[in-house]
């Protein structure tokens, strides 16, 4: 009888040994951070070179997202022959209103990528610029993507039109209107590219580009035979090379092709 009784023992589970049984008990809530620490406000500019620069505010708080505030600013013509920076005047006023006013946590712009020719290329150039000085001023950490990556992100396709991006960017925002004009719809598209790319770099643990550790410049090194000191190399005479020197062009300047 003992020896079946040690049997029966040994062939229970500890936890059937338990007198008390285990109870679910409600767990009551735990406390949560502030709900402005846990979203991620962002400010997206769609610059122009001639035409009005659109600019949105998307808030996130990982699972949806809502517009504060959108719109476009178009500077007359009057004020364009009044100075040649009054346009890059306006837009920076603008944007240090909206930073000051809603404070965003980074700012999306869309890169130069595609242009008609040079000189819009640097139109544009003058405006980004003007986007970049008004983060610098309030310590604004600045992303820049290309329109396909925008494209890609809201619509799913990297060469949607400014319809398709519209309708995109109302669903995603369950807005109960269009975004009108389409800069504004494009300025939201750009923050709502930043806001999934975050989203997927801290899901996966991606390192954010912008704390990537600058590139080594590569320094010329001899390479020491063995058994042989520093001491005792002598310099080598270089060889004349037979490759053309560097101001000689071989080819003529590129040129800018639109990918719109």
């Amino acid at each position: 009888m003992f020896r079946v009784f040690v049997l029966r023992i040994a062939n229970t589970k500890l936890w059937q040994l338990t007198r008390e049984p285990r109870r679910l008990v409600a767990v009551s809530n735990p406390p949560t951070l502030p709900e402005r620490n846990r979203c991620i406000r962002v400010l997206g500019i769609d610059a122009a070179a001639a035409g009005p620069t659109g600019y949105g505010i998307v808030e996130s708080n990982g699972r949806e997202c809502r517009t504060l505030h959108y719109g476009a600013i178009r500077v007359s013509t009057s004020r364009h022959k009044e100075s040649a920076g009054a346009g890059l005047q306006e837009v920076h006023a603008l944007l240090c209103r909206l930073i000051e006013e809603f404070s965003p946590d980074a700012l999306a712009v869309e890169g130069i990528f595609s242009a008609l020719n040079v000189r819009t290329a640097l139109r544009l150039a003058e405006v980004r610029g003007v986007v970049l000085l008004a983060a610098a001023q309030h310590n604004i950490v600045v992303h820049s993507y290309s329109p396909r990556e925008v494209k890609a992100s809201v619509a799913g396709y990297g060469h949607a039109d400014k319809r398709q991006m519209q309708v995109m960017v109302r669903a995603l925002l369950t807005m109960a209107e269009t975004p009108e004009p389409a800069d504004a719809a494009d300025a939201l598209a750009v923050a709502l590219c930043h806001l999934h790319t975050e989203q997927a770099r801290r899901k996966f643990g991606v390192p954010d580009v912008t704390m990537r550790p600058k590139a080594r410049t590569a320094k010329a090194s001899r390479i020491q035979p063995r058994g042989v000191s520093s001491e005792t190399i002598t310099d080598v005479p270089s060889i004349p090379s037979s490759r053309p020197t560097a101001h000689a062009t071989r080819a003529a300047a590129p040129r800018i092709v639109s990918t719109r």
